[in-house]
């Protein structure tokens, strides 16, 4: 499988030149399915209390990362995570492949869920981005070079058999910082005031598509990685060194649904 590489370009943006890096393999936004009420509250519940509820807590950083969280740049972060692992445990619902619900376990620090699902005794790991992303990315300094996730090493062992990039639309993030909560620690009205700005919203989920271990250790040994410091487009600064698959290049989901259906329990 050939992986291409992002354009890597010097731009001037507002008089100072940036290392920026730009797109060269991408898929469209195509939604599969719309997120009923119930499952949006579960999740919102989940996300506020991991984050201004403090019963869990959730770590502010990214690994190799310098940038420090607040809770609710936080909270909007595990919102959309936690859906997507919804979104893609519905689709596989949907398509005759029976896996749990995602863990909805409030974790302390230092402290999380492992697996995202585990479907016919693999492994999955989910990732998402807004409905314009298109790269899976997956920070250098929490992978070795056998493609296993290096915090839970030795919990589980770290490994995952598949690696799937959903996106999510609305822009949770645009609508927490147009309520001017994406920079605080603390939301006015608790819990009441987050259900009336996301609640009232037609969210919809796409799987852009899967990739495998060997897939990601091919981008490891190739040193595929957009820098720290450098810019996805102009705009979004890297925090932290990435490896990147572009959407475009991604496996088709359908496949993986076949796979999983021939995997013997």
């Amino acid at each position: 499988m050939t992986f291409n590489l992002l354009r890597n370009q010097i731009v001037n943006v507002d008089g100072q030149n940036r290392d920026c890096n730009f797109w060269t393999s991408v898929k469209s936004f195509n939604p599969i399915l719309n997120f009923d009420k119930n499952t949006l509250i579960k999740v919102l519940q989940f996300s506020y209390e991991m984050t201004f509820g403090d019963v869990g807590i959730h770590r502010d950083h990214r690994s190799g990362g310098t940038h420090r969280r607040k809770n609710g740049e936080l909270f909007i972060n595990t919102f959309q995570g936690k859906l997507a692992e919804f979104g893609l445990y519905l689709y596989l619902k949907n398509n005759g492949l029976n896996t749990q619900e995602p863990d909805l376990s409030k974790w302390g620090k230092g402290k999380w869920d492992t697996i995202d699902l585990i479907v016919n005794g693999k492994k999955l790991n989910v990732k998402s981005t807004k409905s314009k992303g298109n790269l899976l990315l997956l920070e250098t300094k929490d992978w070795d070079d056998n493609g296993r996730y290096i915090p839970n090493v030795s919990v589980d062992g770290g490994e995952y058999d598949y690696f799937i990039l959903t996106r999510i639309d609305p822009d949770g993030e645009s609508i927490i910082k147009y309520n001017r909560l994406y920079y605080s620690n603390t939301v006015d009205g608790g819990i009441d005031t987050l259900m009336k700005y996301l609640l009232n919203k037609k969210w919809e989920f796409d799987i852009v598509g899967y990739v495998t271990t060997d897939d990601l250790i091919k981008v490891i040994n190739e040193n595929i990685i957009i820098k720290q410091g450098s810019y996805l487009n102009r705009y979004t600064k890297m925090d932290a060194e990435n490896y990147y698959i572009q959407s475009g290049d991604m496996r088709n989901i359908v496949e993986l649904g076949t796979l999983l259906k021939k995997t013997v329990k």
